[in-house]
């Protein structure tokens, strides 16, 4: 059977799925997963025919939609010229992809290591982080997520890492500033944003600056909750970074390629890090593609001593005919000034009208097309929906509202998060808006 027929044959598809395919970060038995048949633009059909507006991006990466067809036909022709070549080759598409991919990094960040995802780009960040410093430990905060690969999931800050901490990761976890739930119990973001700092640098006199290699960080947290660091949080960790000799490596996995209505997030703190990685909207996920942008001082460690690490697939043609579509589509069409449009037009105050009408939305916030709803039993307590790590029959309830309106909702733990494609229309988000209103008002009366 051909591609066309697979794709459509939608039983065959659920039976083949579930006598094969072992799926992450779920208990087997109990998957009943959806059918996808059919994918365009911000929507995609389910296997009855249905179909639904897709309020995901996925894992939110398909930053230019689904099926953008100037990204279809680079990746065809990319197939037809130079399918594939090991990355100790140079090739144009790869050489192209590196050009753009730096055009648009803050600073010096100028060399490019391409992975093939986000978690082992992650993974190259930090070896690369103790080669040139001599150092082991790593620091990152709690509501965190950078991968699930040994050192990556042991790095991230929520419940996934549970199951593979052992401790020997020389990992080492601080809380960054969230203040609607404060660690520190602060009041008002200055000081949320004091004490986060005066805690960051407690944790790096107590763990010792000296054994300390690199501090990660998502510039603005993804999974964890889309918590917008308040106004100098970013300059104050470059500036104890440099204080200690800490390599600071900022993941832009999820928020960047103008996702957070920037081309990368970090731009929102006026920060340069020492290295940033990606993955996700550089293609819109097309096919897997990932990497590290190298500032000019870590460069220097390798420019004479090898570097030890590297992937069959680095820099994969056919991964790089996609950055490099979706890299000149985003600069041809101004997406990176359009999701910062729709976030501040749209998506921001449709979002706090809702805050404004059901009792269960304890804050809204986000920035361009990343937002996210903190849902609540009560107001005042601030009792989260469902429990950290766990979800509740309140959350399940508007998950299937909303996918019985046609609207495929981002929900983790207490939380929806509204991440939809950054090419999204304003009528399409509207309407995704509108059957999340409906969703929430019958949950919240049943």
């Amino acid at each position: 059977m051909n591609s066309a027929a697979l794709t459509a044959d939608a039983q065959r598809a659920y039976d083949l799925d579930r006598e094969h395919v072992f799926h992450s970060w779920s208990a087997q038995g109990s998957l009943d997963p959806m059918v996808v048949t059919k994918a365009e633009g911000s929507y995609l059909w389910d296997g009855a025919g249905n179909r639904l507006l897709d309020f995901t991006s996925q894992l939110v990466y398909t930053n230019l939609g689904h099926q953008h067809p100037r990204i279809v036909a680079a990746i065809q022709e990319q197939a037809a010229t130079l399918a594939t070549i090991a990355p100790g080759y140079a090739n144009g598409t790869r050489s192209e992809a590196a050009r753009l991919i730096a055009s648009h990094t803050p600073g010096d960040l100028d060399r490019i290591f391409f992975t093939n995802g986000g978690a082992d780009a992650n993974e190259h960040a930090i070896r690369m982080a103790r080669l040139h410093t001599g150092k082991h430990k790593v620091l990152s905060t709690y509501r965190s997520y950078h991968g699930g690969t040994q050192l990556a999931v042991n790095v991230t800050g929520d419940p996934r890492r549970w199951p593979s901490d052992n401790g020997s990761t020389g990992t080492v976890h601080f809380f960054g500033p969230f203040l609607y739930r404060s660690a520190f119990s602060a009041t008002t973001e200055e000081e949320e944003c004091q004490r986060a700092l005066a805690h960051l640098e407690q944790v790096i006199t107590l763990e010792g600056a000296s054994t300390i290699a690199a501090l990660i960080l998502e510039s603005i947290p993804g999974t964890a909750g889309i918590m917008m660091p308040p106004a100098g949080y970013l300059a104050r960790v470059r500036e104890l970074c440099d204080r200690h000799d800490i390599v600071l490596i900022a993941d832009e996995v999820m928020a960047g390629f103008g996702r957070a209505g920037r081309w990368f997030a970090i731009e929102h703190g006026d920060v340069v890090p020492d290295l940033l990685t990606f993955a996700k909207g550089v293609n819109s996920g097309y096919v897997p593609l990932g990497g590290v942008a190298i500032s000019e001082r870590i460069y220097r460690t390798f420019a004479a001593r090898a570097y030890p690490g590297g992937l069959t697939y680095s820099g994969h043609p056919l991964a790089c005919a996609a950055a490099v579509a979706t890299i000149e589509t985003m600069e041809d069409e101004g997406i990176v000034e359009q999701a910062d449009v729709l976030g501040r037009d749209v998506l921001g105050p449709a979002l706090r009208d809702l805050a404004a009408r059901h009792p269960w939305i304890g804050e809204v916030r986000g920035t361009g097309a990343f937002w996210a709803i903190e849902l609540v039993r009560d107001q005042e307590t601030r009792e989260p929906l469902a429990p950290y790590g766990g979800s509740s029959p309140e959350m399940a309830a508007i998950i299937a509202g909303c996918t019985r309106r046609g609207l495929i909702p981002f929900a983790n733990f207490n939380r929806i998060h509204v991440v939809p494609p950054l090419t999204i229309t304003a009528e399409e988000a509207k309407e995704g808006l509108a059957i999340l209103d409906q969703a929430l008002a019958e949950a919240h009366g049943a």
